[in-house]
């Protein structure tokens, strides 16, 4: 899916948290291919603004009982300030009214 994407001139991006949930994963021998999709990708740094609106988001959803990932939350906070679409094959763990999701078909 992420090649038909690209071809249809879509831009790819990853923050920090990203990059760090990334290699949590990686397999061994994989650093090379690892290290060359993530620079492949548009990086997006966590601004204070972002970091702001993470906090404000896990405070608000917190105040309504749902209980968000700090790593999500921050994510979806990149995304919102960047105006950004986030595929994700969690859509459950991106609440937050103001994101634009997109699902990331699993299989």
């Amino acid at each position: 899916m992420l090649v038909e994407l690209v071809e249809a001139g879509h831009i790819l991006g990853c923050c920090p948290i990203n990059v760090t949930e990334v290699y949590t994963g990686m397999r061994p021998r994989e650093e090379a291919a690892t290290a060359a999709f993530i620079a492949s990708l548009r990086y997006y740094p966590i601004s204070l603004a972002a970091a702001s609106l993470a906090g404000d988001l896990k405070r608000e959803h917190g105040r309504k009982g749902i209980t968000l990932n700090l790593g999500d939350v921050i994510i979806a906070a990149v995304a919102i300030q960047n105006q950004l679409t986030l595929l994700t094959d969690n859509i459950k763990d991106f609440p937050m009214k103001d994101l634009s999701l997109s699902s990331f078909p699993k299989g």
